[in-house]
């Protein structure tokens, strides 16, 4: 597995990105080039198309026109390597209310290949890397708080130790403390592991 402090590629660049549906152009001409190791906070209002590149760049989306490659790799083309080499919190949380975060962060490791017994350290690990590990064990997600589901999905998105980590308005609706800790965290991930960051805010 492929970590965020293994050296690889790191960058993300696009060269004439377009998304079009229909005749709304959506993400219209981008040219972007973010070196690895580096964050980048894409702004701009509700409605500017900054979800939509997000989308293109984890490969949700098909692109229009243009070309993109992350960690190295063709999004249109290397699908699989890209969402490999990523981690990805969207602005829409969608969590099982279910389950509770260790399930989740589990469940979540062991899609990735990794063993029982080390996906349950990840889990533990994370918990405490987002400040949800006092959080009672047995809490359902549906009851979390709009910070704490952030949190998580954050965890979420990190436990395949990503190269590059991309964040969709990570503190929309947070309260100050809650934005505090998002943004330390990601301070965080790249000061220790060098890790590229890509994030969307308003």
């Amino acid at each position: 597995m492929t970590t965020a402090s293994d050296g690889g590629d790191r960058s993300i660049t696009a060269e004439s990105l377009r998304r079009d549906f229909g005749a709304l152009h959506a993400v219209d001409d981008v040219d972007l080039e973010v070196p690895g190791g580096q964050i980048l906070g894409f702004l701009g209002p509700n409605g500017a198309g900054k979800s939509t590149l997000v989308k293109i760049l984890t490969t949700i989306l098909n692109a229009t026109g243009g070309r993109a490659t992350v960690a190295g790799y063709d999004v249109a083309q290397q699908g699989g390597k890209v969402r490999g080499s990523i981690g990805v919190a969207l602005q829409d949380v969608g969590l099982d209310p279910l389950m509770t975060a260790r399930e989740l962060l589990m469940l979540q490791s062991e899609l990735f290949g990794t063993p029982r017994d080390e996906a349950r350290k990840t889990a533990e690990r994370l918990l405490v890397t987002v400040g949800l590990d006092d959080v009672d064990p047995r809490k359902r997600t549906g009851a979390y708080s709009g910070g704490m589901k952030r949190r998580l999905d954050l965890a979420l998105a990190l436990v395949h130790d990503p190269r590059i980590l991309f964040l969709d308005e990570p503190t929309t609706g947070l309260d100050p403390a809650s934005r505090a800790a998002i943004w330390e965290e990601v301070r965080r991930l790249n000061d220790e592991l060098g890790m590229t960051i890509f994030l969307t805010t308003q």
